[in-house]
């Protein structure tokens, strides 16, 4: 017998557990940015260009973008009181979420 979750169940659990892993994350992101605070171009870029800080900068963004997308979407939910108003701007909100996700990670690839 499977336990079966509602929709607010699985929202608020996805938000924690992205919550939860953001904070490794957003050390790692904190402690290089710190480092590269005054270096020149030439070594940003070298540093983006290593294979391992692409990877966890991209995961770094997938879950910036899945926890930003999830508490705005609560937002959205408490302050919307039209349906269709309430759904399009979840809509917009999860789409631009997409793209700029992928945007990021297609120029972090290029680097």
């Amino acid at each position: 017998m499977f336990f079966k979750m509602i929709k607010a169940t699985k929202k608020w659990l996805t938000t924690k557990i992205s919550s939860g892993l953001l904070i490794p994350f957003m050390i790692w992101f904190i402690i290089n940015f710190v480092s590269l605070f005054d270096a020149n171009n030439s070594q940003i870029t070298s540093f983006f260009s290593d294979i391992s800080t692409k990877i966890i900068f991209s995961l770094f963004i997938v879950l910036a973008f899945t926890f930003y997308t999830l508490t705005i979407s609560e937002v959205f939910e408490d302050y919307i009181s039209n349906p269709k108003i309430k759904n399009a701007a979840n809509r917009f909100l999860v789409l631009f979420s997409i793209i700029i996700t992928l945007i990021l990670i297609l120029f972090l690839i290029k680097t």
